[in-house]
């Protein structure tokens, strides 16, 4: 990078309203689970939202372990390449157990139905997933979240995790590149 200041994307959706879509969607999760879940954390874009979500439910009296699924789609282009490589497997066993899947946004639906083959494959008893942003899509998505916590309108988004050829994931907001 050259050193130019590059101003920041307009705020589409305020930190504080992150805060609050996080704190409803432990609320409808923290029932669903238990201390033995593993939440599995999409990476790159997920690791934000799951640290908050894991937190918010942890203050809901439910202490999930954790884990992480490196896939990439998307590199650093802004539309999917169509395929979900996966780049670093499970770290933790859920062979038997339940497992939540965690990702940033829901666009079409590749990166999660992958995670939940993988983590079928993987022997988890149960594969629940929550997204923070959906999408609209164009053509129906046979696979739907079972946990969302805002639907976003049809525009590009970065910050809370979203990027733009790997920039603007640590906004503490979700703003807008379109």
């Amino acid at each position: 990078m050259d050193g130019a200041v590059t101003s920041a994307p307009p705020v589409l959706l305020a930190a504080e309203a992150i805060a609050q879509h996080v704190e409803r969607l432990a609320q409808a999760i923290a029932p669903r689970t238990t201390d033995d879940t593993v939440a599995v954390a999409l990476l790159t874009g997920g690791l934000w939202f799951a640290a908050d979500l894991t937190r918010a439910l942890a203050l809901c009296g439910r202490h999930l372990k954790f884990d992480a699924l490196w896939l990439a789609s998307y590199g650093d282009e802004r539309t999917s390449s169509g395929r979900c490589e996966v780049r670093a497997g499970l770290q933790r066993p859920v062979a038997g157990r339940q497992v939540l899947l965690v990702d940033d946004v829901f666009d079409s639906g590749l990166s999660l139905r992958e995670a939940g083959r993988f983590a079928r494959e993987a022997g988890a008893a149960e594969v629940l997933s929550v997204v923070f942003a959906r999408k609209p899509w164009p053509q129906p998505r046979a696979l739907q979240p079972d946990f969302v916590g805002w639907e976003a309108p049809p525009r590009y988004l970065v910050g809370y995790g979203m990027d733009s050829a790997g920039a603007w994931r640590g906004l503490p907001y979700v703003g807008v590149m379109d």
